[in-house]
């Protein structure tokens, strides 16, 4: 492929031109993957388990009220809505409809999703509302008052951007939004920090913190934990390295830098200093826990106390504080537990949350930290409905369950196991396989990834996955490959920048692995990633096109010359390299995807590129421009792209059911084909 690119005119998201090609794409690919009575049948199974009345409803508490957003068939865009915790107990929760997104949407004319939302404590009267048009990263703010259950006239609103925002008090807000030239990143992130007044402009609101040109982003937010009332700035240099700032009470000083090294995590509860490391510091491995006592920091002190130290197997999964606790989750081999450590005189105690199955995922969904000791967390694994548990640290009861997922596939005859995978430079790389426990031989097999911004691969129940895949005979497989956190701070660095490769070599040698375990064939081979999980099925593609039967690429990352130019990517610079760098641009130009389709050698399976045009994160100019150029070279490739979902791809239940009736088509048809 040379320099020159003739498909740049792609990436003008909303041009004439490019819109009409998605068009011509759209209706081939549905022509060629929905015209099977299956298809519909399929897809109203996804939508079944999609809305079904069972599910989870997830809670974050504020104050003495549960509050939950939900979507259904009855209510596409979706209810907030909040309820009490006697009554979320029961079986069938009366819940307070507090906002109806189908109503506001067909009153205002805009396809308007939910974003989220801040509570202002302690009262829990007012709420800034996030809404987004149509799915993208940008929003629009607007007040909501909790007792009329009514945007407050005249209250603070903010035209659409990439706004970050929170509450100070009842007549003040921490604000980063786009004021003009120079008040936004290259990746389209706030770079100041202002401190707004009710009743003033907006451009008037006191600027407090600006960050650097080349900064990706800083915000600002307020501490309203009783007694410990202060306010905070952050600066995120790139996407690993960071700097907090402490605001003195004198806003005429200069904030105080916590002086944490700036690739470590900090943050701070009542006394606390919390650090996760991903370098060594202060004698401690990368990927410690450490905490510290916050005001004997500040005054040069350095002891810390160990809260977790990893090692080969073991990694940081996360951790949660309530008031006087704090909840500990960690991966032994990418399977959790979880422990209840609690700060005392004489030390921190530790006890282990007991109950975990193995090859299963444990995470704290929610606590009120400022308040009480009340937790929930969440069990699940790949053939284990999730639990939602409900408990409170320190209590003499145990955590109790309070809601389940239902069961809504069969899993007779179907065991989960755990294998791994030996890559190019010895590594051993893990990876679950769900699928019959009993095999006659190698069957169809999916196979996940995503390799990349330290996110792990874990162990979860998934009833999409389960009718559309495992119920029809299907194997399915999650690989924890570099670039991820499976193994902490080192198997993410192995990955980034010119070590990309890693990330590769481990999907390609779990791919071979499958094979050689008699699972599957490579022709019965399919598999599938979104956004960096996309770059990673465009790099299967065009590096080792002969392992596969079929890929999927959702959302995907693809032209790696010019990602830092679209939209958010600036911002990923960090993780592969800068193409304008000399350095970076050899190792870039060599795993881009775009640029190694080739016409000649070895034939590359067929690809399914989804993707949304009001995705303002991943351009959808990389799917737009990949299917044309792989059409050229005569590759068979199937294309989609829905008008609104944003990042996710989808809004709404109605549009993930179309998604996954097409991917699930698509992979069958091609990974069993006709005797």
């Amino acid at each position: 492929m040379s320099d020159e690119d003739p498909y740049l005119w792609l990436e003008d998201v909303s041009g004439e031109d490019a819109l009409a090609w998605v068009r011509e794409r759209n209706a081939e690919t549905v022509d060629a993957l929905t015209g099977d009575p299956g298809f519909k049948v399929l897809e109203q199974e996804m939508r079944e388990v999609l809305d079904d009345d069972g599910r989870i409803p997830y809670v974050v508490r504020r104050g003495h009220h549960l509050y939950n957003f939900w979507q259904d068939a009855d209510h596409v865009r979706g209810l907030w809505r909040r309820t009490t915790l006697e009554e979320y107990r029961t079986d069938r929760p009366a819940w307070e409809v507090l906002l109806d997104l189908d109503a506001l949407a067909e009153a205002e004319g805009e396809k308007w999703a939910w974003a989220g939302s801040r509570v202002l404590a302690p009262e829990h009267r007012r709420a800034l509302v996030l809404l987004s048009r149509d799915g993208a990263d940008a929003c629009v703010v607007r007040e909501f008052d909790l007792e009329t259950l009514e945007f407050v006239t005249d209250g603070f609103t903010v035209a659409e951007a990439k706004t970050r925002i929170g509450w100070i008090d009842h007549d003040r807000v921490w604000i980063g939004t786009d004021f003009g030239a120079g008040s936004m990143s290259t990746s389209g992130y706030p770079l100041q920090v202002r401190r707004w007044h009710r009743g003033t402009p907006l451009e008037a609101a006191e600027l407090v913190y600006e960050g650097r040109p080349g900064d990706l982003s800083a915000s600002g937010w307020h501490d309203d934990t009783p007694g410990f009332e202060r306010d905070f700035v952050h600066r995120q240099i790139d996407f690993w390295n960071q700097e907090l700032f402490l605001l003195p009470e004198d806003a005429s000083a200069e904030p105080v830098k916590i002086d944490v090294p700036d690739d470590a995590s900090a943050s701070v509860h009542r006394e606390w200093l919390t650090v996760t490391t991903k370098t060594p510091w202060l004698g401690h491995p990368a990927g410690s826990l450490l905490a510290f006592d916050f005001a004997a920091f500040l005054a040069g002190a350095r002891q810390a106390e160990v809260l977790f130290t990893p090692d080969e197997r073991t990694a940081l999964g996360g951790y949660s504080w309530t008031r006087n606790h704090l909840i500990l989750g960690t991966r032994a081999d990418v399977s959790s537990s979880l422990e209840l450590l609690t700060p005392g005189p004489d030390g921190w105690h530790r006890a282990p949350l007991p109950g975990l199955p193995p090859l299963s995922t444990a995470s704290v969904t929610c606590t009120d930290p400022d308040v009480g000791d009340e937790y929930f967390h969440l069990v699940t694994g790949f053939l284990q409905p999730s639990t939602l548990y409900r408990g409170t640290a320190g209590g003499e009861d145990d955590s109790e369950p309070v809601k389940q997922s239902p069961a809504l596939f069969d899993t007779a005859g179907l065991t989960v196991s755990q294998f791994f995978a030996t890559s190019a430079d010895g590594t051993r790389v893990p990876y679950f396989v769900v699928g019959p426990g009993e095999r006659s031989g190698p069957g169809p097999t999916l196979l996940y990834g995503y390799g990349g911004f330290e996110i792990s691969m874990v162990p979860s129940y998934s009833a999409v996955t389960g009718r559309a895949w495992l119920a029809r005979g299907g194997t399915y497989v999650v690989a924890g490959i570099r670039g991820g956190h499976e193994y902490g701070p080192a198997w993410h660095r192995a990955a980034l920048g010119a070590n990309r490769v890693r990330a590769y070599e481990d999907f390609a040698a779990v791919a071979r692995d499958l094979v050689a375990r008699d699972i599957t064939t490579h022709a019965q081979l399919g598999i599938e990633g979104g956004s960096n999980g996309g770059l990673l099925m465009g790099a299967m593609l065009t590096r080792e096109p002969e392992l596969f039967g079929a890929v999927v690429a959702h959302v995907p990352l693809l032209d790696m010359l010019r990602f830092h130019k679209l939209l958010a990517g600036a911002s990923w610079i960090a993780e592969y390299g800068d193409p304008d760098d000399p350095a970076d641009r050899p190792h870039l130009q060599d795993i881009s995807p775009y640029h190694r389709i080739r016409a000649d050698g070895p034939a590359y399976p067929p690809l399914l590129l989804l993707t949304s045009t009001r995705d303002d994160r991943v351009h959808p100019g990389h799917a737009r421009k990949m299917a044309a150029r792989l059409r050229e070279a005569g590759h068979p490739v199937f294309f989609h792209e829905h008008i609104g979902g944003g990042h996710a791809g989808a809004t709404d239940h109605r549009q993930t059911a179309f998604n996954e009736a097409l991917v699930h088509t698509f992979l069958w048809e091609r990974l069993t084909p006709p005797k």
